[in-house]
This record gives structure tokens, C-alpha cells and sequence, in this order.
């Protein structure tokens, strides 16, 4: 397919930038299942969907608001590479595309929060739309954690096209993710409750991994520190 030839094509560029800009952590509690597969990380920087790309070693097509899509040059990359524009209040246009991709037997990125994640701390309460997805087509959810220094994220507005956007970028620095175990969810998808049932496990899990990825971070830093304060000659 030409989107798999524009996303390979993509990779190594996020890859390197990646390897030049950021200290990345990427723990896997356990490899990837085959198959199609529903990632599903929490949000806390507009900079996640592009690394989430570049650690992923099988294409996916990644669920992103559809004012990146009006970007320049950038927005066309999207499409090409085969992700999916989601429009403020036309969410169901967007479930169904994933969910044909799905079907298809290729893999789909969604953000359970729906939004970048407070700039305070923790997650949003999760959208309904991965929970339908996994329980529509029996994709396991593969629940990611990401954590960053919120403090080093900038905030940027931009007008692309008549449409102002605000992007919570984050450019460099330690970034950790925590990529967990696959979670198999069966039931009826009319069962609003059961939905909602559904979706607080998956970002129950998420928020759970996140920690885990803040402790290794929070590790790294401190024993940073301690090699930056030791004189020459001193043994750790």
C-alpha cells in the first residue's frame, strides 16, 4: 500500500530525531502480538503520536486532530502516510475509518483521553472510542505509559488555514514509555455501561504504566545528579 511506503518512509526521520533530541526510555512488559492491534497511549505532549510512530516496528495509522492535517506540506505527509484526521465533534467518522482498518488487518493509534492531558498533571476521564473499537472487532488494546517534565513543554499558537490551533510541544529531553501487556475485552458494544466499563480499565491501566515510567525516569535523573556532583577521582 502507498500509505506503508510514506510511513516507512517517515520512520527513520522520526527515529533520528529522536535519537539526537530526546533521551528515550521504551520498556515492553512483553513483545507485540501479531495481528491487528488497537495502541493505545495517554497524551501528554502534541510531540506523542510522531514517537509513538517511530517505536511502533509495524505501521499504524494514528487517530490525530485534523487541524495537523491542514499544515502545510506536514499535513499532506499524514494522508499520505495513512493516519486519520479526527473532527471536533465528528468523532464517528473517525471510529468508523479505524475500525475498517481494523478489519483489514492493519493496526490503529488512538489516544483514550481524546486530548492532550492536563498541563497539571494526570489524565483526562477516557472517551468511549478505543473501548468500542476493541469491543467491535476483538483487536487487543496494547496500553502505553508516557512520561516527560511537563515543565518543559511549550505551548505554541498557530493559525493554519483560517484555524487557530494551541500544541503542547515537547522538543527535547527524557521521555519514557512503558508499553504494556495486551488486554482482551469481549462483550456487547450497545452496553453503554459496560463501555464505560471498559474504557476506565484501559485508562486505569495507562495511568498505571505512566508511573512506572515516571519512577525509571525520575531514577535516571537522580543518579544524573549524583554523577554531575561527584568530584574526579570519587566512586558512585
Amino acid at each position: 500500500m502507498l500509505s506503508q511506503v510514506f510511513y516507512k518512509l517517515g520512520r527513520p526521520m522520526v527515529n533520528l530525531y529522536a535519537g539526537l533530541m530526546f533521551d528515550m526510555d521504551v520498556a515492553w512488559e512483553e513483545p507485540l502480538p501479531q495481528g491487528p492491534k488497537i495502541v493505545a497511549p495517554n497524551h501528554p505532549s502534541t510531540t506523542d503520536p510522531f514517537l509513538i510512530a517511530g517505536m511502533m516496528t509495524e505501521p499504524t495509522s494514528i487517530l490525530i486532530d485534523d487541524r495537523l492535517f491542514k499544515v502545510p506540506v506536514f499535513g499532506r505527509y499524514l494522508r499520505l502516510a495513512g493516519h486519520v484526521p479526527v473532527v471536533d465533534g465528528n468523532g464517528r467518522r473517525a471510529f468508523e475509518t479505524a475500525k475498517q482498518l481494523l478489519e483489514a488487518g492493519q493496526n490503529v493509534t488512538i489516544f483514550p483521553e481524546g486530548s492532550v492531558s492536563p498541563l497539571t498533571g494526570g489524565l483526562h476521564p477516557p472517551r468511549t472510542g478505543a473501548a468500542r473499537l476493541a469491543l467491535s472487532t476483538g483487536a487487543p488494546i496494547i496500553p502505553i505509559g508516557i512520561h516527560l517534565p511537563r515543565e518543559r513543554i511549550h505551548v505554541v499558537e498557530s493559525r493554519y488555514s483560517g484555524i487557530s490551533a494551541t500544541g503542547r510541544w515537547y522538543l527535547r529531553g527524557p521521555y519514557a514509555m512503558t508499553v504494556g501487556k495486551p488486554m482482551i475485552f469481549e462483550g456487547d458494544v450497545q452496553d453503554r455501561e459496560y463501555v464505560c466499563e471498559v474504557g476506565e480499565r484501559i485508562i486505569q491501566c495507562i495511568a498505571h504504566l505512566a508511573q512506572q515510567s515516571a519512577w525509571r525516569a525520575n531514577r535516571s535523573m537522580r543518579r544524573s545528579t549524583r554523577q554531575l556532583r561527584q568530584l574526579p577521582g570519587e566512586v558512585a
